[in-house]
C-alpha cells in the first residue's frame, strides 16, 4: 500500500532534516495504529507495522484465547484458536493479519501529518540548540506583534518568538510593529505551552553588552568592567580598570567627544551612565561612585562597611538623586552603607576650630536594603 518511494523519502528526511529514521518509524507506527483503530471503529487490539527493508506495511490484530468469549474484538474461543493453530491454549495471544486495502488512503494522510509534525519538532530542537548559545547575549529582533503589555519579537532565521514583557522594557520604550530592537536574552524556557525566549532591556548586562559593542578595549581585555549596577531608565554606574600603562580606561569607554558612550545612551533613550575608575581605596571608590556629586569630606569604617559622606549643601540633592537612586547605586557598586549629609556654610570661628556642622538633610541605607542587594 505504501510503495518504495515512500520509504526512500524517509531516508531523505533523515539526511536532510536530521530526523532519525528508526525513531521516526516508531512514531509513524503509533500514529498509524491510532488512525486504524479510529477508522475501523473497533476496540480490537491492533498494531500497524512498517517494514522499510521490504517497502511494505502490515496491520496485525491481537485477541486473547479464552474459554468463553465476552468481547469478540479482543477475545477468541479456544476452539476457534485451535483452528488457526493447534498449539494455542487459554491465555495465549492470537495474531492475525488484517487487510490494508481500505486503510491505504488514511495511512498516507496520517503519514503526511506525522512527517509534518516531525519536521516542526526537528526545526524547534534545532532553533533551541542555536538559541541556547545565545542565552546571556545581546541580539537584534523585529517587533512581530503587541498584545496588551507584552511585545512579541521575531527572532531572525527561526520559528521561535521572543517575549518582551512590560517589566523588561524601559519606561521610555514605545515600540510598534516592525521596529527593530536590541534585547538581552535572559532565559529560554520550554514547557507545555511551548518555547518561550524571554528577553529584556532592563538587565544590567544589557548595558554592559551595548558598551562592549562600542569599546574595542573591553573586548580585547585592555579595559575591564569591575562593577556595574543599574536602575533601568534612570541611571547606570560602571566601574572600570586597566593594567595597560598610559591607557585611560574611562576615556576609552567614553570615546572621542563622547561618541562611544552617547551611542549607548541613545539606545537607552537617554538613561544616564556614570563611568568611573575602580579603586582599591574604599574612600576614593565611594567618592567616585557618588559622581556626579562633589564630596567635601568622607569617613570610612571598613570593618563595619559604613561610609559617612559630607557634600556641599547645594549638591545634596544631586548626591542623593531622584528617589535616592544615585546614592543607592553608589552603595550597590561599592558594597558600603552610605550616610550622606550636607555641610552647611561654616562661620569663620568654626573654620578656625575645624568644626564641621551638618544640616538634617541626609539619607541612610539600612540593613534591609543591603539584604536586597545580596538577594540579587
Amino acid at each position: 500500500m505504501i510503495n518504495k518511494d515512500f520509504f526512500e523519502a524517509l531516508k531523505d528526511l533523515e539526511a536532510e532534516k536530521g530526523i532519525n529514521e528508526e525513531a521516526f518509524i516508531q512514531d509513524l507506527e503509533q500514529a498509524l495504529t491510532a488512525a486504524y483503530k479510529k477508522n475501523s471503529g473497533m476496540a480490537k487490539n491492533a498494531q500497524v507495522r512498517l517494514f522499510p527493508d521490504k517497502n511494505t506495511i502490515k496491520i496485525y490484530s491481537y485477541r486473547t484465547v479464552v474459554a468463553e468469549v465476552e468481547d469478540e474484538e479482543k477475545e477468541i474461543s479456544l476452539e476457534d484458536a485451535k483452528q488457526i493453530k493447534h498449539s494455542y491454549k487459554i491465555g495465549d495471544q492470537v495474531m492475525q493479519e488484517e487487510s490494508t486495502k481500505e486503510f491505504s488512503r488514511i495511512a498516507v494522510q496520517t503519514a503526511k501529518q506525522v512527517i509534518t509534525q516531525k519536521i516542526k519538532e526537528r526545526e524547534k530542537q534545532s532553533n533551541l540548540k542555536d538559541f541556547a548559545e545565545k542565552e546571556g547575549k545581546l541580539i537584534v529582533a523585529n517587533v512581530k506583534r503587541i498584545d496588551l503589555d507584552n511585545v512579541f519579537l521575531e527572532l531572525g532565521g527561526t520559528s521561535l518568538e521572543g517575549l518582551l514583557t512590560k517589566k523588561d522594557m524601559l519606561p521610555s520604550d514605545h515600540l510598534k510593529q516592525g521596529d527593530r530592537v536590541k534585547v538581552y536574552v535572559r532565559h529560554i524556557k520550554d514547557d507545555f505551552r511551548g518555547t518561550v525566549v524571554q528577553v529584556t532591556r532592563t538587565h544590567p548586562n544589557f548595558v554592559k553588552m551595548l558598551l562592549e559593542m562600542e569599546v574595542p578595549e573591553l573586548n580585547n581585555g585592555d579595559v575591564k568592567i569591575v562593577g556595574l549596577v543599574r536602575e533601568a531608565g534612570l541611571r547606570t554606574k560602571i566601574a572600570v580598570s586597566t593594567t595597560v600603562p598610559n591607557l585611560d580606561a574611562v576615556g576609552a569607554c567614553v570615546g572621542n567627544k563622547g561618541a562611544r558612550i552617547n551611542s549607548v545612551i541613545n539606545e537607552l533613550n537617554g538613561e544616564k551612565i556614570d563611568i568611573i575608575n575602580y579603586s582599591e581605596n574604599p574612600a576614593n571608590y565611594i567618592v567616585a561612585a557618588l559622581s556626579p556629586a562633589e564630596v567635601s569630606e568622607i569617613t570610612v569604617d571598613t570593618a563595619a562597611g559604613i561610609a559617612n559622606v559630607l557634600v556641599p549643601e547645594n549638591k545634596l540633592s544631586l548626591a542623593i538623586g531622584k528617589g535616592g537612586h544615585n546614592v543607592r547605586l553608589a552603595a550597590k557598586l561599592t558594597g558600603y552603607k552610605i550616610d550622606v549629609k550636607a555641610a552647611q556654610q561654616q562661620s569663620q570661628t568654626s573654620k578656625q576650630n575645624d568644626v564641621v556642622s551638618t544640616s538634617s538633610a541626609n539619607i541612610i541605607l539600612d540593613d534591609d536594603f543591603f539584604n536586597d542587594i545580596d538577594d540579587e
